[in-house]
């Protein structure tokens, strides 16, 4: 069970619930409604099928802002649903484009947290004169007298603490997870418990604008341009194929590579301004140095002049490395060098590095460049 005592302050009443129509933010809406809270619902409606795929009778995502929509009238709360899809398209879906023409492979959850939900969304929040927002993420928020801390789910088979990285300090102070104590098979009976009907309805597994999964797709729609051909190089310089560009390829990828040969080959590098994908022997795809940008910190400020060893998550579903981080500034902009304690297989650019202290999340940034361990021809 939820123990809201643990998660909303006595004078927080007023709550802005976003309702994306699945299961975790149907039960914080309805859950803090029964418990006696103001509750509001705002459904984001982000992106139109119909129009990203170019598919007749593709529906504009109407399904889940129908279910959060039923949820509202069922216990009897307001819901809004605010059109963010030339925000979203700004904001998410053209960077998600850029950052694959530039040889990245990019995560727009968080791109859309960061930007759309705990910017735009956490605003108008405000504007209603609310006392905070609710999420149904997975992930903890504490709070000491002074300071906010963002921690791990309990459940950490559901943790989205990866994807909230770049939540800062101040987003955190208006913010709330009242899922975050529980595991999904509790959110889940909370829901049958709750009387909702979308209680057995299944996770979304894809990027919301990608629901077939294809990326390409989405890219030629938005940079046409970016399927040029290009050649194929193994690392030590011999050419040997040619591609039909770069957005086919991600760092590790041996598949569908269109070359022969003896050995297994793996993607080892994009070089997007060469039009070149370089191939090498799997040993090329280890490394333990790169740059990060675009931090987030949310430790004390006074570590941002030391080196700090904390351990670091590359990829949502990997297990933490130990690692030493030490910020520098470049062109006046606050970056980071990470240095691994042991090395990692195909570290992409475009990729967040999320740092963490125990259960408790330090921030992140993005990986802009790695330092090879092997000098790339």
């Amino acid at each position: 069970m939820i123990d809201l005592s643990q998660i909303f302050k006595e004078n927080e009443k007023k709550i802005v619930v976003a309702m994306s129509g699945g299961v975790d933010s149907s039960v914080v809406a309805a859950f803090l409604k029964k418990s006696g809270y103001d509750v509001i619902g705002i459904t984001l409606q982000l992106y139109d099928h119909g129009e990203v795929l170019k598919k007749k009778g593709a529906c504009c995502a109407g399904a889940d802002i129908y279910d959060a929509k039923k949820v509202a009238e069922k216990f009897n709360f307001p819901h809004y649903v605010l059109n963010y899809e030339s925000l979203f398209k700004d904001s998410v879906i053209e960077d998600f484009a850029e950052s694959y023409i530039n040889g990245e492979t990019p995560i727009p959850c968080i791109r859309c947290n960061q930007t759309v939900k705990f910017s735009d969304l956490l605003k108008v929040a405000k504007d209603l004169g609310t006392d905070c927002l609710a999420t149904g993420h997975y992930v903890r928020r504490d709070f000491d007298g002074q300071n906010n801390f963002l921690l791990k789910a309990t459940d950490l088979s559901k943790d989205q603490s990866y994807f909230l990285f770049a939540t800062t300090k101040e987003q955190l102070s208006f913010l709330r997870f009242p899922l975050g104590g529980l595991d999904k098979s509790e959110t889940r009976k909370l829901a049958q418990d709750l009387g909702l009907e979308i209680s057995n309805k299944p996770d979304s597994q894809d990027i919301c604008f990608v629901p077939n999964g294809n990326y390409a797709k989405i890219v030629e729609k938005y940079r046409p341009k970016a399927f040029k051909k290009g050649d194929i190089y193994h690392i030590n310089g011999e050419k040997l194929g040619t591609h039909e560009g770069i957005i086919n390829y991600t760092i590790g990828q041996r598949k569908g590579l269109g070359i022969s040969s003896q050995d297994p080959l793996f993607v080892i590098k994009i070089k997007p301004k060469e039009n070149q994908i370089i191939v090498g022997e799997e040993k090329y795809l280890f490394n333990k140095e790169f740059i990060i940008k675009e931090i987030n910190w949310l430790g004390d400020d006074q570590d941002l002049k030391k080196e700090v060893n904390l351990k670091v998550r590359l990829r949502s579903s990997a297990a933490e490395k130990e690692a030493k981080i030490n910020f520098f500034h470049e062109n006046n902009i606050l970056k980071a060098k990470i240095i691994l304690k042991e090395g990692d297989r195909a570290i992409t650019k475009g990729q967040a590095c999320v740092f963490y202290d125990n259960d408790r999340v330090m921030g992140g940034g993005w990986i802009e460049r790695i330092i090879p361990k092997f000098i790339l021809k």
